[in-house]
């Protein structure tokens, strides 16, 4: 069944679509550097990612400096949620340099 899901990539791409699989989403050799799932929420203007990929984990935030994002999502604040009681949420917005693509 397919659903919402993300990855990001070692070189930055932030790929997403609707696919069974998160390596569904890599094209060549990427290197995947983890995934999850995503929603959008239209009334606040924001893409909300959330959970894990099974094959590749929550994303590693920490090894970019830049996320490649679609043209589609300009405008869209984005956020990662963590599933647990010790991360706060991520603002990928904030914390990285967008670039669109």
């Amino acid at each position: 069944m397919e659903a919402p899901k993300f990855i990001i990539t070692m070189d930055g791409y932030f790929r997403m679509g609707m696919v069974k699989r998160h390596e569904d989403l890599l094209i060549g050799d990427d290197v995947c550097i983890g995934g999850g799932y995503y929603q959008f929420d239209w009334t606040s203007n924001r893409l909300i990612l959330d959970r894990k990929s099974y094959d590749f984990g929550r994303p590693r935030w920490h090894l970019l400096e830049m996320l490649k994002v679609p043209e589609q999502l300009r405008g869209l604040r984005i956020i990662y949620t963590y599933d647990d009681d010790f991360h706060e949420d991520f603002i990928v917005s904030d914390e990285l340099k967008i670039e669109y693509y």
